[in-house]
């Protein structure tokens, strides 16, 4: 059930559907699709501020890509106090700082993912989509040799998207969080 966008908002699905263990698709938009901003230095403070967003409300992000005028991002809450929407304007409100003069447009987009999405063998398709936005515009032949994208999960620097043992790595790490965070008092 989508909230009213009477005010000129993009239609959003109920503060729940954020919450907790959601796993969401997002897209940031720079303002008037603005060029030149991804470089080196930015993709660094990106991951610094996305980290310390991971961090605050028990996020994993095990895909993102920088392509020249937008942002794809996949977040998965980790623990049932995981607060996507919060962690999005926190996010967006330190990246903001670093895009200067740019700006990311007003509402991102994002896509909850549906249970038969979430499963294991179909999650990594929602992935690799991410993966290939850079395949798909022509800037690279091989989504592994675009420098702007990777997985950030917080207390796994190792962790790379890249490597073909990625993701049952990946859902060790995450399902072993989920149940510590189960079973924490």
């Amino acid at each position: 059930m989508s909230e009213s966008s009477s005010h000129g908002h993009l239609p959003r699905l109920t503060p729940g559907h954020y919450r907790g263990f959601a796993f969401v698709h997002w897209v940031m938009t720079v303002e008037e699709r603005a060029t030149g901003w991804l470089n080196d230095l930015f993709h660094s403070q990106f991951r610094e501020a996305m980290m310390h967003v991971l961090v605050r409300h028990d996020l994993f992000c095990p895909a993102y890509c920088l392509m020249p005028d937008h942002v794809h991002i996949v977040w998965l809450g980790s623990a049932a106090g995981s607060e996507q929407r919060q962690g999005l304007t926190s996010f967006r409100r330190a990246t903001n700082r670093l895009l200067a003069p740019q700006a990311w447009q007003r509402e991102p987009y994002d896509h909850v993912l549906r249970e038969e999405e979430r499963k294991r063998d179909a999650f990594p398709t929602v992935c690799r989509y991410v993966f290939d936005n850079p395949v798909r515009k022509n800037l690279v032949r091989e989504w592994r040799n675009y420098p702007y994208s990777d997985a950030l999960v917080p207390g796994y620097v190792d962790l790379n998207p890249k490597r073909d043992d990625f993701w049952p790595v990946f859902w060790m790490i995450y399902n072993r969080r989920v149940s510590e965070s189960r079973s924490a008092p």
